[in-house]
């Protein structure tokens, strides 16, 4: 519905462009899924019809990697920011899509974790 669709201009040439030196390519529609099962419809859904999916976080990336090129739906995953489970054991944390960095280490604050700048393999 839609608090969770935009085919906004303002709201799609947010999601078309990152920090890269790369053009905005706005996609055709923004998405704010909430759930997994969201998403897998969503997926099958462009899938069946063959329409570019383009997933977007913070747009803070340096490749141009949320820019639609050719269109298509945006999956912003900022809503699906839930952290699942937390490890102190193994030093592991299970996180959703949209968790920042910065809600992380407010979550780890008072473990001893912290989880920093450039870290691979969330």
């Amino acid at each position: 519905g839609a608090p969770n669709v935009s085919v906004a201009t303002a709201v799609r040439e947010q999601h078309g462009h990152d920090e890269s030196m790369h053009p905005c390519a706005p996609p055709d529609v923004v998405v704010w899924p909430q759930a997994v099962g969201q998403v897998q419809e969503l997926a099958a859904l462009c899938h069946r019809h063959r329409v570019p999916m383009v997933p977007f976080g913070t747009g803070t990336g340096l490749e141009g990697g949320v820019n639609a090129v050719q269109g298509g739906v945006c999956f912003d995953l900022s809503r699906m920011d839930a952290i699942a489970e937390l490890s102190l054991q193994d030093f592991s944390v299970t996180v959703e899509p949209g968790v920042t960095r910065k809600a992380l280490n407010k979550h780890l604050r008072g473990t001893g974790l912290w989880f920093p700048v450039g870290t691979v393999g969330m």
